[in-house]
Order: C-alpha cells, then sequence, then structure tokens
C-alpha cells in the first residue's frame, strides 16, 4: 500500500512538470506567433537577395605576347598599378618607322617651300620684263608711226621703215614671250604650292598615326583603372593575346556596394525610394547590415529573361512576378567590405502605412 501512495506521488509530480513545460512552450509558441504576425504585419521579408557591386573585365588593347604578370589572385592593387606586361618590341619599330618618315616629310616640305620662293622670284623677274617690253613696244610703235608719215612725205627710204617695222615686230614678239613665260612661271608656282599641300597633309597624316603608334605603345602595359580587387588569374607569360581580350576581371573597390532584393510584385506596394533597410547575411547572420533604396527596376525580372514568357499561347498559369529592387549599402566601409558579391542576404523593409 506505502508504494502504490509512493507512485501516486511520483506521478503526480511529473504530470506537474510536464505540464509545466507544455505551458512554457505554449507561451513561448503565442509570444514567437505574436512576434511574428507583427514583424510580418510591419514589414516586407525577402530571402531572394544578393550582393552586387561592379566586377569589370580587363581587357587588352593591344596584341602580342605576355612578358609579365604582376598581379596574383584576390589581390589588392591601386588605381594605375601594372598588372600585365606585353612585349613592345613590333610596336617600337613601328613607332621608329613612322618617326623616320615624319622626318622625311618635313625635309620635303622645306624643300618645296623653298622652290615656290624661288619660282615666286622668277615670276617677279618675268612680270618686271613684260613692263620693259611693253615700253618697247610703245616707242617701236611710235618709231614706226612716225617713219611711215616720213615716207609718205618721202622724207625717209622705204628700206628705213622696213628697219622700223622689223624692229617693232621683234618688241612685239618678245612681250608675247615674256608674258608667256610669266604665265609658265604662275603656272609652276601653283604646282608647287600644290605640292607642299599635299606634303603637308602627309606630315599630318604621318603625326596622327605617330600618336597612333604611341598609344600602342602604352597599351602594351595593361593598368589598374581604379582601386580593386583582382579576380582569378588565368593567364601566364608567354601566352599569345589578341587586342579586346578577356585578361582578368578587377572588382572596383570605390564604388558602392547594393542589394538587389527580389520582391514579389504583392510586397512593393508600400515601398518608395529612400526607405531604410535591414539585412543580414548569411555568412554573418548575427551582424546588421543597414542600407536604403535607390531604385525599382522597370520591369519584372522575367521580362529581362533571354526567353520572356508568352501569356498569349494558351497555356497561361498566373505566376507572382518578382521585381528587383536596388538598396545601397550604407553600413561604413570597413563593416561593407565583409559584403562580396554574390552573397545571399536576408533584406526586411518596414511597411510605410
Amino acid at each position: 500500500m506505502r508504494t502504490r501512495n509512493q507512485y501516486t506521488v511520483t506521478d503526480k509530480l511529473i504530470t506537474k512538470i510536464t505540464a509545466w513545460i507544455a505551458g512554457i512552450i505554449a507561451v513561448v509558441l503565442i509570444i514567437w506567433g505574436i512576434i511574428t504576425l507583427w514583424d510580418i504585419y510591419h514589414n516586407e521579408y525577402t530571402n531572394d537577395a544578393q550582393v552586387q557591386e561592379y566586377i569589370n573585365p580587363v581587357i587588352a588593347r593591344a596584341g602580342g605576347f605576355i612578358t609579365a604578370v604582376k598581379f596574383e589572385e584576390n589581390q589588392a592593387v591601386k588605381k594605375g598599378d601594372t598588372l600585365i606586361l606585353i612585349d613592345q618590341r613590333e610596336y617600337t619599330i613601328q613607332q621608329s618607322q613612322t618617326e623616320a618618315a615624319l622626318i622625311n616629310a618635313k625635309a620635303q616640305l622645306l624643300v618645296w617651300k623653298s622652290k615656290v620662293q624661288t619660282l615666286t622670284k622668277t615670276t617677279q623677274v618675268y612680270s618686271s620684263k613684260i613692263e620693259v617690253n611693253k615700253a618697247e613696244l610703245v616707242k617701236q610703235k611710235l618709231e614706226l608711226n612716225r617713219y611711215k608719215k616720213l615716207v609718205e612725205t618721202e622724207s625717209a627710204t622705204q628700206q628705213k621703215l622696213e628697219a622700223v617695222q622689223a624692229n617693232y615686230d621683234i618688241a612685239k614678239a618678245e612681250l608675247t614671250s615674256s608674258t608667256e613665260k610669266y604665265q609658265a612661271s604662275l603656272s609652276e608656282v601653283n604646282d608647287a604650292k600644290a605640292q607642299e599641300a599635299v606634303v603637308e597633309a602627309e606630315i599630318k597624316r604621318l603625326e596622327s598615326l605617330l600618336d597612333r603608334h604611341k598609344l600602342d605603345v602604352t597599351y602594351t602595359a595593361v593598368v589598374a583603372s581604379y582601386d580593386g580587387y583582382m579576380g582569378r588569374r588565368t593567364i601566364e607569360v608567354g601566352q599569345m593575346i589578341d587586342p579586346g581580350q578577356v585578361l582578368a576581371y578587377i572588382v572596383n573597390a570605390e564604388t558602392d556596394k547594393w542589394i538587389v532584393a527580389n520582391y514579389k510584385e504583392t510586397q512593393i506596394e508600400t515601398m518608395k525610394l529612400g526607405d531604410t533597410a535591414t539585412f543580414t547575411a548569411d555568412s554573418y547572420p548575427n551582424k546588421i547590415f543597414k542600407g536604403v533604396i535607390i531604385s525599382f527596376s522597370p520591369a519584372t525580372g522575367s521580362s529581362f529573361s533571354l526567353l520572356p514568357p508568352d501569356n498569349s499561347t494558351g497555356n497561361y498559369v498566373k505566376i507572382v512576378q518578382r521585381i528587383p529592387v536596388r538598396i545601397r549599402v550604407t553600413n561604413p566601409k570597413n563593416e561593407s567590405d565583409l559584403l562580396k558579391a554574390g552573397m545571399n542576404v536576408n533584406v526586411t523593409i518596414a511597411k510605410n502605412q
């Protein structure tokens, strides 16, 4: 009888403890449910979100053999740091050839300028001679008219008139010859000036070509365009590359990071630009990050896909679409550096009631 009473007391104790535990669990569940409902009512949440930052390709602007690779994977680099060196001997040879051609063209220009000056002076000489021949022709014409009158009055012989006529014809021919030589010299001056213009155009072409060759020489040293971190290294010394080839990737450390949170279309009704957001990264679940909404996508994510859905095919199934929301990270740099591109995050944005 005593043993049965002892078991009865024990059973009561166990039942009491179990009831207390069940009650505590029920209270906890109720509190958790209330908090969850409160959170659902006042906040919009999504775990379809990733960290984004600018990851740009490092592209070769010159082709050739790689002579040096001066970075390692994940290395921090500064703007202007040399990343890759390309064999530049071919480019320097082309630059030297163009420099020599430019020197030759400038020398030719000096020759043609000198020739233009010489021909111009020759033209001036012929112009002066024309004036002399004109004066001589006038003189001989006066002399001819005078002797014609003298012959009419029989004061001069016909032989003398013929001699004066011959002198007049000679003066006239000399004037014609001087005029033709003057016109020819003008043509030579114009031809020389045209050739001078051709050489000047060639000089401009060679100067532009030389600038291009100098640029090509600078392109053989591939440098970082901004502060950042290098990505995976896939090239090595001795590798042949072509212009436009992607050599590596660099993560831009000068710009802010942002979150692309893909919210359901039914969740963005109360959101607006400038709203604050909080989020945690799966890598740092106990670390709270902050951000601010800076833009909404102009279309759903599926609309930008390679094959956007066509609901007019007769197989329509309504699916809640996602709207990408861009959120700029506002944490200090030492905290935002913990976030890496592609990390999954869980975003919460308070509703605007």
